[in-house]
């Protein structure tokens, strides 16, 4: 398999911390200059305001209008302009420009939207304009004379109007917080320089260090599958690398498992193969060994060669049944089948089996069932129970059947009077070639396969199989099986 770093979770978990802290980085970099540019636009916003407020008193108290030779008031005019670095120009209220700090404009006529609004509007109409491309700050101030208005022979009975006489036009230059910024830019990039390079060391730290507990698991499995070890791996960092163990764990467990039931099952199938073979061996070797050998005596030597030879044929033909149901791949023959009628067919099978040792064989059913089944291997599923219900019974026993079914699945219940099975063997009947009773089962030809057949058949039907058995009373097995079959999505 092809490395490709970039799908690595390693290079995923440097990429997040070495990009969250370069665009934080970024981000308190913009936030900071921004919020220091605003900071210092409105500091001087509010400086010049209030010397405009205080010069536009002296220019009505000093009459400036109807005397702009005025030294001080040309001169403050002038000490604004230089202090702020910038153009103060005074406007009457007819648009004339009466001083202007550059000395170009003078008696010009100025219309602006601003002039105008603030001379109709009076302090309402001030405006303040920051234009940050070209660094300077527009300011107006109305020049407002307020007036008294005496009414009568009383002075108290007096009315004040506010008139306004002109603008102050201020414009400001902003290049020393622009100069101030480059520098604070300059410090920044080399702070955020310094930040990126410990950014980068910790993304790199940290992408190892995160993905420790991860390497471990992998170095586990690894010796695992080569073959080192069946330990299961112990210790967990993270709470998701706890599952990740715990499931493995218990896989690992599941494959010891299935590895000693593989070996065991061998070690089972070279034995059952053996027997049957050994014994026509010492019956074959028996009969060459002996001269003149009576007809009686040679034909019970081959009757019991034939009965080892049918033996050996039935371990055999129920092995390869097992092999055919364990491929999951294999599909299963789903059709519409009467259930009942099945049943009756297994049942006539098996009336001859019973009649010889008089085992009463009933079969119950109240309805008419019909379900999905694959009836080739549920029949033999089915007729596995029924026959071991007849073998393991005692003479003049009963086997019952009885079929039900409601709206979804239909069961099956095969109880018989038989020798029973012990407690401590029931959850082994599913084993292959396990034998509850070695010796009778031998007897009567079984393989110790049948139950395992059954139990995967019924397994691959999404049914269910459950047994009660008490020794020496009887057995009785429930198979519950879906009335429409459902498809594995797997």
């Amino acid at each position: 398999m092809i490395y490709n770093p970039f799908k690595s979770l390693r290079f995923r978990i440097f990429s997040l911390v070495f990009f969250t802290g370069l665009i934080s980085c970024l981000v308190i970099h913009s936030a900071i200059l921004e919020s220091y540019e605003d900071r210092a636009v409105n500091v001087r916003e509010s400086e010049v305001s209030t010397q405009l407020k205080i010069l536009a008193n002296h220019l009505i108290n000093y009459s400036y209008f109807s005397d702009t030779t005025s030294d001080v008031i040309n001169a403050e005019l002038d000490l604004l302009a230089n202090l702020y670095d910038g153009r103060v120009m005074v406007i009457d209220s007819d648009l004339n420009i009466r001083k202007d700090t550059y000395g170009i404009s003078e008696g010009k006529t100025i219309i602006s939207e601003e002039v105008v609004g603030c001379l109709k509007n009076g302090a309402t109409g001030s405006s303040i304009v920051y234009d940050r491309n070209n660094r300077y700050i527009e300011m107006t101030a109305p020049i407002i004379e307020t007036r008294t208005y005496e009414s009568g022979d009383v002075a108290a009975e007096s009315e004040t109007q506010d008139v306004v006489r002109g603008v102050l036009l201020i414009s400001v230059s902003t290049d020393y917080i622009a100069q101030t910024m480059d520098i604070l830019t300059r410090r920044a990039v080399t702070i955020e320089v310094i930040a990126v390079i410990l950014i980068l060391v910790v993304a790199i730290f940290m992408s190892g260090r995160l993905l420790k507990p991860f390497d471990r698991i992998t170095s586990a499995i690894n010796d695992v599958k080569a073959g080192f070890t069946n330990e299961p791996i112990a210790g967990s960092d993270y709470y998701e690398t706890e599952h990740i163990i715990n499931a493995f764990n218990q896989l690992l467990v599941r494959m010891n498992a299935l590895d000693a039931s593989r070996q065991e099952f061998v070690s089972n199938v070279s034995h059952e193969l053996k027997t049957p073979i050994t014994s026509m061996k010492v019956l074959a070797d028996s009969l060459i060994m002996q001269e003149d050998v009576p007809n009686e005596v040679y034909r019970d030597f081959m009757e019991d060669i034939a009965a080892e030879v049918d033996r050996e044929n039935k371990i055999i033909n129920d092995l390869l049944e097992l092999v055919r149901m364990d491929k999951k791949a294999t599909p299963l023959n789903i059709t519409s089948v009467d259930v009942v009628q099945m049943m009756e067919v297994i049942m006539k099978r098996m009336k001859p089996i019973a009649d010889k040792r008089n085992i009463e064989l009933t079969l119950e059913t109240t309805r008419e069932i019909t379900a999905e089944i694959d009836e080739v291997k549920l029949s033999l599923a089915l007729m596995n129970l029924v026959e071991n219900a007849v073998k393991y019974n005692k003479d003049d026993g009963f086997v019952k059947v009885k079929l039900d079914a409601d709206h979804q699945y239909f069961t099956c219940e095969v109880s018989d009077s038989g020798i029973g099975i012990p407690e401590e063997s029931i959850d082994r009947i599913y084993e292959r070639f396990y034998r509850v009773d070695k010796s009778r089962s031998r007897e009567i030809g079984g393989t110790g396969l049948g139950l395992s057949i059954t139990h995967n058949a019924i397994l691959m039907h999404r049914g269910t199989i459950e047994v009660k058995s008490e020794e020496n009373v009887g057995t009785t097995f429930t198979v519950r099986i879906p009335l429409i079959y459902m498809q594995s999505l797997e």
